[in-house]
């Protein structure tokens, strides 16, 4: 049979894939179908064809699964941020942990079992950090919300389940009064409008709040006004900053950042660790996640007081601070210099003596540690981005052969094909999901290795 597009077939979804879409096969061909769950009967309309796959959509779920729920969110289809809010939350953790174990199958000759997938007990509103873009709409009226799946059409939206309920209010309260006092909105069309975006942080255990303003130019009109009604509507906004962001892009932020209230920075507290936050620092999104990530990771390790310890891709400083009272030394490395700048302010910030914060390429920094300055670790923890590990780092892990790595990792497939290049000479122990970000196709792991 050959699949036609536009088309429509009856089919049976035989499987979920990674990004929470349903499979299903006609004629061999695989068919990728959002928003379909495994065991589901569907009549689908074929959208589009290539040669290895096709794509469908859903006409009507003639037999729905058992764990097919409403969704409580009306824009999630559009936005895409939440892929999964159609399917009951246990039913998603297990979803996440057969993917993880699909690719360990395929890729690896250690068919380790994939424990289960570590998730929250309330999975609603734990994104400690919201970034709305603001604009008009296709008639021209100011908007703020997210962008639409795939484009950047503004979606407005009233409740996001999984962003900070006071600092959606704060939003919202800033967008009202650009649109009150008529201060202009970007067009990204040709680049004229003065507000981007309204970016907004809070420390989930301290309750302090950061909010940003992104500016195309220097100024915008009645900065000490809105200043004024903030802090006195929120006493608890620690920080009120202006971002300026003139380029053509879609990074969000720019480089410079003036503050108009507080010192520009908040504070959190994950574990037994303060941490400063800043505009600019990364900090997992959920804390309340990453405390048990963490947590997980430094127990795997097994570090003893006489072990030297290396965390690369360490941002600022957070499992490195974790590790460091169990460790002799713990040595960090991170390219992004204003992370390594807050990891040393953060160590100094509880304390911590045992650490040493090291800015530059993971790659060339760990050949100089153990090439020239002869530091042997004993353990390494990696928490590299998406793309996983260089070819160099592994080389270089290869060559020291820590007596145990710890691999945390944001993207399954870079993890497991990262494994198989050292499952000759690790015996991998176990992999372990992590739910950082639930209703959502992501999904965190954290493995460790023990040299055989």
């Amino acid at each position: 049979m050959l699949v036609e597009k536009n088309k429509e077939y009856v089919v049976d979804i035989i499987d979920n894939g990674f990004q929470g879409e349903g499979i299903a096969k006609i004629d061999g061909l695989t068919i990728f179908i959002p928003n379909a769950i495994k065991g589901e009967k569907i009549k689908i309309l074929i959208v589009k064809v290539l040669s290895s796959h096709a794509f469908g959509k859903i006409i009507e779920i003639l037999k729905p699964s058992e764990h097919r729920v409403e969704s409580d969110c009306t824009t999630y289809k559009r936005c895409g941020g939440c892929s999964l809010r159609h399917v009951d939350y246990k039913e998603t953790l297990k979803m996440k942990q057969n993917a993880v174990q699909n690719l360990v199958n395929k890729t690896l000759h250690n068919k380790i079992q994939v424990e289960e997938t570590e998730g929250m007990e309330k999975p609603y509103h734990y994104r400690n950090k919201a970034q709305y873009p603001v604009g008009l709409n296709k008639d021209g009226k100011p908007v703020m919300g997210v962008f639409a799946n795939r484009t950047h059409e503004i979606i407005p939206i009233d409740t996001c389940y999984i962003q900070n309920e006071q600092t959606e209010k704060i939003a919202k309260y800033i967008f009202n009064f650009f649109v009150n006092n008529n201060i202009s909105f970007y067009n990204e069309k040709n680049q004229t409008g003065l507000i981007r975006h309204i970016v907004t942080k809070i420390g989930i255990k301290t309750n302090e709040i950061m909010c940003i303003i992104v500016v195309n130019g220097s100024s915008f009109p009645k900065e000490n006004k809105l200043v004024a009604e903030l802090t006195n509507q929120f006493p608890n906004i620690k920080s009120i900053i202006k971002n300026i962001n003139t380029k053509n892009t879609n990074v969000i932020l720019g480089k410079e950042n003036i503050n108009l209230y507080g010192n520009g920075y908040i504070t959190d507290v994950l574990g037994d660790y303060k941490f400063r936050i800043s505009p600019l620092s990364f900090y997992q999104v959920n804390p309340m996640q990453a405390e048990k990530l963490y947590n997980l990771g430094v127990e795997y390790a097994e570090i003893t007081k006489n072990d030297v310890v290396f965390d690369l891709y360490c941002g600022i400083g957070t499992i490195s601070l974790f590790m460091s009272k169990f460790a002799k030394k713990v040595y960090g490395v991170e390219i992004v210099e204003e992370a390594i700048v807050a990891a040393k302010e953060n160590a100094k910030l509880n304390n911590v003596n045992n650490t040493e914060f090291i800015a530059g390429d993971v790659e060339k920094v760990l050949g100089d540690l153990i090439d020239n300055k002869k530091i042997i670790p004993d353990i390494i923890m990696v928490d590299p981005p998406r793309r996983g590990l260089d070819n160099t780092s592994v080389e270089n892990i290869r060559k020291v052969k820590p007596k145990k790595l710890v691999y945390i990792s944001c993207n399954p497939a870079t993890l497991v094909r990262d494994l198989a290049k050292l499952e000759d000479i690790y015996e991998i122990k176990n992999i372990k999901p992590v739910d950082m970000f639930p209703y959502t196709n992501h999904v965190e792991c954290v493995t460790v290795l023990e040299l055989k």
